[in-house]
């Protein structure tokens, strides 16, 4: 089969990848933490206590993306890290009060972005994420 540039499937789900993150920019922007530190300590919320390199893992971040994140929120007194060989980590207090701060942020991103896709749009990215999986 022979196929158009135009029609690049990894350029497609990049380029919507760049919309997204452009929503999360403008709102996380002036609480000064990325989509991808939002979603650590989101996880962390979730997951409690759980290795560093198991949240790369559950969220199919590289390896070098957690690290440098964590490092960052570790920084600003967001996360604590063991010491161990293969360090754990979970939310501090003030980890746990952000998360409760973007909580409302994060619900009204998603209600912009659900409000554009809808329930068939949402739904046609969870079965193309099965897909690929």
């Amino acid at each position: 089969m022979k196929f158009d540039y135009q029609d690049c499937i990894g350029a497609r789900i990049r380029q919507l990848s760049r919309k997204v993150d452009s929503y999360f920019r403008v709102h996380l922007k002036e609480i000064g933490i990325t989509e991808n530190q939002m979603t650590i300590l989101f996880a962390l919320k979730k997951m409690g206590l759980i290795e560093q390199g198991n949240i790369g893992v559950q969220l199919s971040l590289e390896r070098s993306t957690v690290s440098r994140n964590i490092k960052l929120l570790e920084k600003k007194n967001l996360i604590q890290k063991t010491s161990q060989y293969r360090p754990e980590i979970e939310l501090t207090r003030d980890g746990l009060e952000l998360v409760a701060q973007l909580t409302p942020i994060w619900e009204s991103i998603m209600g912009e972005l659900f409000s554009k896709l809808e329930r068939s749009g949402l739904d046609s990215l969870v079965n193309l994420e099965s897909k690929i999986k």
